[in-house]
């Protein structure tokens, strides 16, 4: 993971969720697991951290707290959850900001994983939820591994929290002054009730017991006012009744959680606490349950509904009469709207400085919390954008646009515009615009402004329509296609740029949500973009035409597209530039799906020189790929106790030589070492001793055993002499000596050139056998042959006579002359030297190149290789099988329109002229023939060289040879 660098720290890493396969079986544990035991779980909690928010990887924190000891004893470090924090890779430079880091990490695993820490790592069952999960952490209730509900009682008891006497309890109206002076907070004061006069009988009715709870004027109340206004309409006209205390009933319910949030009070105490049941000190209110509720529009909450009403009274001549306004009741405690809210009406109420703060604000909301703003959540913010948005016509233009609500809105008026189905001739009223005198660099204070506050609510709209959920919300209101086009062609100043960017950012996001035909205005004003000289309009358009209705089930037929238009994406296809490519390519798909549009095509470009560059371009980004596939493995032969005898002339020289020289030459010319093999010391001295028994025999002197067998030690460094113990008692130990073998050739012990052995055969007794001599070079061997084998006399200066000779050639295996042939000696050689080896001599002296080149051992078979080469382009893994390799990028563009054009050629106007030229002696063959057949090579080339296009190039050769 790429570190990122903190001011003056070490680098750090940033806290990320490992998606493994092991993560996502840990978190169905952890959902079954909350699901059975009825608490909450969110799988991917936020904190907050120096690097923005993170999910937490609930596994890294649950085998981290693990690894600590687990949770308890991590709770008796100090600053001991900040220090995990860092070591998961969450930071933060301040203290303040470390604290709360820590908490709320500490709080995420005792919410989520300390009841499974307990079942998982200790196997037993966790505390009730009451005492676990309803509890803070920072609760001082005990370690959760043996906390209980006694030991729940008893430390809440200790603690104060059991609700008090009426004598123990003290005044509510003084503040206790050692309070303040221990470091807590300052009681709230009690809260004041006005006065309701008692409508109910004076008597209680005799069916009223100790069971029954008579909720006073305060409780109801607390009701009325403590829940806001979905409860301010209930009224309680018997209120002083006496309610039985059913645990369903919903005002018992509302009580019982203001008890639980206020505390003790004097109401729920019991009037004789001697009387009282024991058990309702152990009774805790359910939680609240919270509802996701989504507003509805309705005419009352709604106000685009009272403008249609008062545009539709207009219409009709009416009287504009505004229903009285329901006036505030006092007493009822509000904090006022949330910054939603405030931004909203703000937004909707026209004033500038009201404005410029709510767009403000609006920018930064729909930028930050862009998951979750929603304009469905919050009704009449679309309008109002899209209204705040239309004002940029009055700027630049002698008008001002308004949106009508109703179904026959006034078309003489070009500036009503139809917000019900939208503005069909909005392009040409565009045209009948009388632009204003603007300067592009100097504009007054209010203009500035005002433009201002326009581009923050179209980048509102931009940013919001990021989330699918926002688009698809969007794409059903009418009057924003109407306002794309107005802001699209607005006059070319610099000072428009920005807006007209967004502009096109918000319709590649709606696009894949609409039905655009050819005489759509949006779909026409886009089309009018590909004209441009700037590279962002271009990209942002094109993408916003190839993607028209890729999200629904109609068809983007991408009709009457200018021929200028399709120049212009040609040429930039010949551009360097990937991802304007790569656009442009996805423009060609969707347009040459369609056999019209191919025609249309063939009649605006050369198409003999646009398929050689779609060609091209399937090798865009290819590099040579070189593999080494195994025919064979690489093969070992085994060892043996046989030791290879020493060549003549090797023979003679160590013959000649002293001891020990004469030892190590030996064992380096016949030994070579091997780890894994080893060859018993008797074998060994005994070969040894045959090699130079004329030595033996002489005067010279000669190791003794045991000075033989430390010299090989000596010589090879790995290599010592071990006692093999025998289980049975019937055989004897085994000395060997470990880590050598025998060379199947000799080799020279200065040069390291292999002796090859010479493999004529020779009658031996009453058997063939090889001559098995060894020979350096294929010219002793030549001469070896001549004079042993063949009988030839080699003359002064190495001159042999060519003479005609009755021989054969008893080579091993050798099938050419295995019968004897009188053969001229020359004719008989170049025969011979296929068998000999290579003249060249193989120096393998130490520092050379040769002797890097030759590491593997010469009882080792390197296994048989073939090199394989390839192209391989960009490519992708399958999602449901991630070994298989997909097509992508620019080639898969690129072989797509190719397989569209052939497809769709034959079918057109053009290929039926073509033929009919052929029919009168024109060169024959159609649009297919004339297209690809100077680029058919190449097709098969890409074909068998490219793995990943096989299959595309496959189909459109079928395409291109069936035609």
């Amino acid at each position: 993971m790429a570190p990122n660098r903190g001011p003056g720290a070490k680098d750090v890493y940033v806290h990320e969720i490992d998606r493994t396969p092991e993560y996502v079986e840990f978190i169905q544990k952890l959902t079954a697991f909350h699901e059975k035991r009825g608490t909450s779980f969110e799988p991917e909690p936020r904190l907050p951290t120096m690097h923005g928010h993170v999910n937490v990887d609930l596994l890294k924190l649950y085998k981290a707290v693990i690894s600590k000891g687990g949770y308890d004893e991590l709770n008796k470090v100090q600053k001991a959850w900040g220090a995990l924090a860092a070591e998961l890779g969450m930071h933060h430079t301040d203290s303040k900001g470390t604290g709360q880091l820590s908490f709320q990490l500490k709080q995420d695993f005792y919410r989520y994983l300390a009841a499974y820490w307990i079942y998982d790592q200790h196997g037993r069952e966790p505390p009730p939820k009451e005492i676990l999960e309803q509890q803070s952490c920072a609760s001082k209730f005990g370690p959760v591994l043996t906390r209980t509900v006694e030991n729940f009682k008893h430390s809440a008891s200790r603690s104060g929290m059991e609700t008090p006497t009426r004598d123990e309890r003290q005044s509510e109206g003084t503040p206790v002054s050692g309070n303040r002076a221990s470091g807590r907070l300052r009681e709230a004061p009690p809260q004041r009730v006005p006065f309701q006069p008692e409508t109910g009988p004076s008597r209680q009715p005799r069916q009223a017991s100790s069971h029954h709870a008579t909720p006073t004027a305060a409780n109801t109340t607390a009701i009325n006012t403590g829940h806001g206004s979905n409860l301010s309409h209930v009224q309680h006209p018997n209120h002083h009744l006496p309610q039985h205390h059913n645990p369903n009933n919903p005002l018992h319910v509302i009580q019982a959680q203001q008890a639980a949030v206020r505390g003790a009070s004097s109401a729920y105490t019991p009037t004789n606490p001697e009387t009282a049941s024991r058990l309702v000190e152990l009774f805790e209110p359910r939680p609240p349950i919270s509802v996701p509720l989504r507003p509805v529009s309705t005419p009352g909450n709604n106000p685009e509904f009272v403008k249609r009403q008062r545009q539709l009274r207009a219409v009709a001549g009416a009287p504009d009469t505004q229903l009285p306004v329901r006036p505030a009741i006092p007493g009822i405690g509000f904090e006022g709207p949330n910054i939603y809210m405030r931004c909203l009406q703000a937004l909707r109420s026209g004033i500038p400085a009201e404005q410029s703060f709510a767009l403000n604000h609006l920018v930064k909301i729909s930028f930050e919390r862009g998951d979750k703003y929603k304009f469905e959540s919050f009704l009449g913010l679309a309008e109002g954008l899209i209204e705040k948005a239309l004002e940029v016509g009055s700027l630049f233009y002698h008008i001002e646009w308004q949106i009508a609500y109703f179904s026959d809105p006034d078309t003489s008026d070009i500036a009503i515009l139809d917000g019900l189905n939208g503005t069909d001739d909005i392009l040409e009223r565009i045209g009948r615009l009388s632009p204003k005198s603007i300067l592009d660099y100097m504009q007054s204070a209010d203009f500035s402004d005002r433009l201002l506050r326009i581009t923050e609510a179209v980048l509102t709209i931009r940013n919001m329509v990021m989330l699918v959920e926002n688009a698809i919300y969007m794409a059903d209101v009418y009057p924003l296609k109407d306002l794309l086009c107005i802001l699209l062609h607005l006059p070319s100043l610099e000072m428009l740029v920005e807006i007209k960017h967004f502009a096109l950012d918000i319709a590649e996001q709606l696009t894949p949500w609409l039905i655009l035909d050819s005489d759509d205005p949006l779909y026409r004003t886009l089309l009018a973009q590909l004209d441009s000289t700037d590279r962002g309009t271009i990209l942002t358009s094109l993408r916003a035409i190839s993607r028209i209705s890729m999200n629904l089930e109609a068809t983007n037929k991408m009709q009457n597209v200018p021929a200028v238009v399709l120049q212009n994406i040609m040429n930039w296809l010949l551009l360097n530039d990937e991802e304007l490519m790569d656009a442009c390519l996805d423009f060609l798909y969707q347009y040459t799906a369609v056999v019209a549009n191919v025609e249309s095509l063939l009649k605006a470009v050369n198409m003999e020189h646009v398929v050689p560059h779609l060609v091209r371009l399937l090798a865009h980004g290819a590099k040579r790929v070189k593999e080494d596939r195994v025919l064979e493995p690489e093969r070992k032969a085994p060892a043996s106790e046989e030791v290879a005898t020493l060549p003549p002339d090797l023979q003679e020289r160590l013959t000649n030589t002293d001891e020990p020289q004469r030892c190590y030459n030996w064992l380096q010319s016949l030994f070579e070492e091997d780890s894994e093999s080893h060859i018993t010391q008797i074998a060994i001295w005994q070969a040894y001793q045959n090699s130079f028994r004329a030595v033996a025999s002489s005067s010279r002197n000669m190791l003794s055993a045991a000075d033989f067998i430390r010299n090989v030690s000596h010589v090879f460094v790995n290599a010592r002499a071990q006692i093999i113990r025998r289980q049975r008692a019937d055989q004897s130990d085994l000395f060997i000596i470990e880590g050598i073998r025998a060379r199947a050739l000799p080799i020279n012990p200065e040069t390291k050139e292999e002796y090859c052995p010479c493999r004529w055969m020779v009658v031996k007794g009453p058997y063939l056998k090889k001559c098995n001599q060894f020979f350096l070079g294929g010219q002793t061997m030549w001469h070896h042959v001549l004079t042993t084998h063949l009988g030839v006399v080699i003359g002064e200066a190495g001159k042999i006579e060519d003479k005609e000779i009755n021989a054969s050639c008893d080579w091993e295996d050798c099938k050419k002359y295995s019968k004897p042939t009188q053969i001229k000696l020359s004719e008989l050689a170049r025969h011979l030297k296929t068998h000999f080896p290579s003249a060249q001599k193989r120096s393998f002296a130490e520092g050379s190149e040769a002797a890097a080149k030759r590491q593997r051992k010469a009882y080792i078979t390197p296994a048989k290789t073939m090199s394989l080469a390839w192209e391989q382009t960009i490519v992708t893994r399958d999602e449901r099988n991630p070994k298989v390799e997909q097509a992508a990028g620019i080639p898969l563009s690129a072989v797509l329109v190719l397989r569209n054009i052939a497809r769709n050629v034959v079918k057109t106007e053009s290929e039926e002229q073509l033929l009919k030229k052929h029919e009168m002696g024109a060169e024959g063959g159609g649009w297919n023939e004339k297209l690809f057949r100077p680029v058919i090579a190449r097709l098969f080339e890409v074909m068998t060289e490219n793995k990943a296009l096989a299959d595309y190039i496959t189909s459109l050769l079928q395409l291109v040879q069936d035609d």
